[in-house]
């Protein structure tokens, strides 16, 4: 599924793996918006993963079923929550691209209910579709050190990635795309099909030469 998705975008990003050390002035601008064109592409993935998750804690709710054996939860607490006015209000912000609005929703509803990591995530998509990716890495990283959900943290893991790519930190960018390989490596398989990097002795390799893989 991924393969296709990304197939392509690797034309793309090898020209900009290659181009970018060198190119100065107009070239290096128009890399820079090829840069931030992948970066939406990778924002428009988390979307629809959040689509995907909210229909699907929908569905067992609605069904009662449980994955987990007889008399189990069968949602992750993480990802339930209380579907209260306030996440219906933010989600329906964050879907009419209205995101100080759905900011302020999401932001009380965490208040209220720390550890609804999908709220979270929805306030941290949010901050990052505002251009505030200071405030959207604050949450990933908070995120990541306190969610016992290995997808959630792989997840938060590959967004801080992101993020620091686009501010041309590579070396962290490399440091964080291991660690979301080594908590789910099917969670950096688009960097894998895409060439970007490839597995050895349980890590990740990098094709360019600004980052040494991690141990």
């Amino acid at each position: 599924m991924f393969k296709h998705l990304f197939a392509s975008m690797n034309e793309m990003l090898d020209e900009v793996i290659s181009q970018y050390p060198s190119s100065q002035g107009t070239e290096r601008r128009e890399l820079q918006e090829k840069l931030r064109a992948l970066k939406a592409m990778s924002d428009s993935c988390i979307e629809e993963w959040l689509l995907f998750e909210e229909k699907w804690s929908m569905l067992l709710s609605i069904a009662g079923i449980s994955l987990n054996g007889a008399g189990a939860d069968p949602l992750d607490p993480e990802f339930s929550g209380k579907r209260t006015d306030l996440f219906i209000r933010g989600q329906g912000y964050y879907k009419l691209h209205m995101f100080d609005r759905a900011i302020a929703e999401f932001d009380e509803l965490i208040r209220l209910q720390p550890d609804f990591s999908l709220a979270r995530i929805y306030l941290a998509m949010s901050y990052l579709r505002k251009g505030e990716a200071g405030e959207s890495y604050l949450h990933f990283q908070f995120l990541s050190r306190l969610t016992e959900n290995m997808q959630l943290k792989a997840i938060s893991f590959n967004a801080m990635g992101c993020i620091q790519a686009q501010l041309h930190n590579m070396d962290k960018a490399c440091e964080l795309f291991n660690m979301a390989y080594r908590t789910d490596p099917s969670s950096v398989q688009p960097l894998l099909d895409l060439g970007v990097c490839c597995e050895k002795k349980g890590g990740l390799q990098f094709v360019f030469n600004m980052s040494r893989p991690a141990d």
